[in-house]
């Protein structure tokens, strides 16, 4: 395939470098752009849902992911006032559902580094590390794009574009794409810690305590090997300054009121962040295409935000392949469609209903919300349904559904 046929993709990210190998495995020419002048290691996304194992596995790399990360089919919720274990959900009651009863913790800079090293043994992709996306002009039939180096500005051309570059996204505003939605009044809070919730305390890889006051989410990762990691998120008052909420008196403060212990926690990482629920406006403008945070954000319980940004990716490359071997453009408003409508029906519907179930704090609504949850756990019938959504089985569904002629 010539060169004219090029896609260039802004961002090195697991989205990106997805997007890149899904379409470089079909001999497309491809040229990625990051910023960065490598791959990132800081800890972010780390939950893949049986869903997106589904488009990993057809590209062969959930094996790579299982390795490296660790499996956990079970979740729990937990009522932090009373410490009661309200509800157990186990993945396996989707065993007829999917190839991949359970989710895998790997983290994100994990799934790129695998990424990455898929690409690296194609010839006709190029990642090139350092190179910011600045702007794109567009014409007919292609797209040409600045990239800023350490050695001054280059120009590259190609036929489509791929804004992958974040909840930022250069690409995205460069187009003139509203990112529409709402920021949330708290940040999280994320601390890292080896201390071991599931020996000592009991806790299941994900568990999830609701509170009226301060929920917390609680999940290990692998990290470089035994005994992992664990991750706790908590809300943030967005008045207080980051740099009070992140001293060392004041993390130790806030995991010690959670979760008493005689010895002091080892924090071995703290971070803080805003939290946004956006979509943008469309994921196709022309000949640019947004796939990942740069079409969508959402906060991150039940982490739903990287798993819907591989999802894109799979979608997205399927259908460039067939635009590019010929069929109609069309094909990409489809793309839009398919997975605009699958971001705002289920991935931002069901993060907002997490982050409620945790922090409600009306004592009939929060008696009524837990009960309903021991309930729903408790029936298998209503458990698979629950965990149908939940593992974004019922929103690849959805979007599948969507066909070409609902594109206006």
């Amino acid at each position: 395939m010539s060169s004219d046929k090029r896609v260039l993709i802004g961002g090195g990210g697991p989205v990106g470098l997805f997007c890149a190998l899904l379409l470089g495995r079909h001999g497309i020419p491809v040229r990625v752009f990051d910023a960065n002048d490598e791959l990132q290691a800081d800890p972010r996304a780390a939950t893949t849902h049986p869903a997106t194992l589904e488009v990993l596995g057809a590209a062969g790399l959930v094996e790579d992911m299982a390795q490296a990360g660790l499996m956990a089919p079970i979740f729990q919720f937990w009522d932090r006032p009373t410490g009661n274990l309200v509800a157990t959900f186990d993945l396996e009651l989707l065993k007829n559902d999917t190839k991949y009863p359970y989710v895998i913790q790997c983290e994100q800079y994990k799934t790129s580094r695998i990424l990455l090293d898929r690409l690296l043994q194609l010839p006709n992709v190029e990642v090139l590390f350092g190179h910011k996306v600045a702007g794109f002009t567009e014409t007919a039939d292609g797209v040409s794009v600045s990239v800023e180096t350490s050695k001054g500005v280059t120009t590259h051309d190609g036929a489509w574009l791929i804004g992958a570059d974040g909840g930022r996204s250069t690409i995205r505003k460069s187009a003139d794409i509203a990112f529409e939605g709402f920021t949330w009044a708290e940040r999280f809070l994320v601390l890292t810690t080896p201390f071991d919730f599931n020996k000592e305390l009991g806790y299941c890889p994900r568990s999830y305590f609701a509170d009226p006051e301060e929920w917390c989410n609680c999940f290990k990762v692998s990290a470089d090997g035994p005994p992992g990691l664990w991750r706790l998120v908590f809300p943030a008052d967005a008045n207080v300054p980051e740099e009070s909420l992140l001293t060392d008196e004041a993390v130790h403060a806030r995991i010690q009121k959670f979760f008493p212990n005689k010895a002091p926690y080892d924090i071995v990482h703290r971070n803080i962040y805003t939290v946004h629920q956006r979509v943008a406006a469309t994921f196709r403008k022309g000949r640019v295409l947004l796939a990942g945070d740069s079409a969508h954000v959402n906060n991150s319980i039940g982490g739903m935000g990287l798993n819907g940004g591989l999802q894109d990716a799979a979608n997205l490359a399927e259908k460039l392949i067939h635009v590019l071997d010929g069929a109609s453009e069309r094909l990409m408003d489809l793309y839009s469609l398919q997975r605009r409508t699958a971001s705002i029906d289920f991935v931002q519907a069901q993060s907002i209903a997490n982050k409620k179930q945790l922090e409600t704090s009306d004592p009939v609504e929060r008696k009524k919300m837990l009960e309903d949850l021991a309930a729903t756990a408790a029936d298998p019938v209503k458990a698979r349904a629950y965990l149908l959504r939940t593992s974004m089985i019922a929103l690849q569904q959805r979007a599948a559904s969507i066909t070409l002629e609902e594109v206006v």
